[in-house]
């Protein structure tokens, strides 16, 4: 069962716990800047994770800024809608929220997610969509990801830089695996990756995950390529993305 951190009492409780029913995730994003777009991620991230559990979510979001979602779509966090029509107040609601935030009125757990800050070149939290940031976007995504939401992040030329040489590196590992034997995911490691993500959406785990996977020399190639396809659909990194390049 996926359990979140719930801002408004500090105890973990279940995203969803009517698995039959129906979670709206409503992401309060707020105006233009990297921690309104870490808000957006990690509601994406959310819907995601519930879906891998079987769970129905709809994502909403009210009045996100045009340039805020562009810098989204970039980072392939899926669209959004307005909280109308049936439905929409019957379906149990998770709020995703800056941290600022996190006592903010309305029913239902709250997720709090902390600033993130730009260091580099035109330094500052309002950094994001027309910024060098979002040259690599995919490698901005996985360097919020690399913490835990609930953490500060604090963003420079360096931290983008290793986040897409891991990106690279790891590209490079999932196309040559695609190239052996197709093998599954070892259940210990589906049952870890889910572990992880269950326990209150801890991306930089189901990270560890992975570069477990790659390092150990008993997992054959075929199921370490599966086994990043299938935590992609979390993480969103397009990791399978050179599959077929010429090596």
């Amino acid at each position: 069962m996926l359990r979140i951190l719930d801002a408004r009492t500090g105890e973990p409780v279940a995203a969803a716990p009517a698995r039959r029913g129906l979670t709206r995730i409503e992401a309060r994003a707020g105006g233009l800047g990297l921690t309104p777009l870490r808000v957006l991620l990690t509601a994406d991230v959310l819907a995601r994770a519930l879906e891998l559990t079987g769970a129905q979510s709809w994502t909403t979001a009210p009045r996100q800024p045009a340039e805020l979602r562009t810098a989204a779509n970039a980072l392939a966090v899926r669209p959004f809608e307005e909280a109308h029509g049936p439905g929409a107040g019957t379906a149990q609601v998770v709020r995703v929220v800056a941290g600022e935030d996190g006592g903010a009125g309305g029913e239902g757990p709250v997720i709090a997610v902390a600033p993130v800050v730009w260091t580099g070149p035109g330094s500052g939290e309002h950094a994001p969509a027309g910024s060098s940031l979002l040259a690599d976007p995919t490698a901005l995504r996985l360097a919020l990801l690399s913490v835990p939401y609930g953490q500060s992040v604090t963003l420079d030329e360096a931290t983008m830089a290793r986040a897409a040489e891991r990106l690279a590196g790891w590209r490079r590992d999932v196309a040559r695996w695609a190239r052996r034997p197709s093998r599954p995911v070892p259940e210990a490691v589906r049952a870890r990756l889910a572990e992880a993500w269950d326990e209150d959406l801890d991306m930089p785990g189901v990270l560890r995950v992975l570069e477990a996977v790659a390092a150990d020399p008993g997992v054959a190639d075929g199921a370490r390529f599966e086994t990043f396809a299938y935590a992609d659909r979390l993480l969103a990194l397009e990791l399978t993305r050179d599959l077929g390049a010429l090596a």
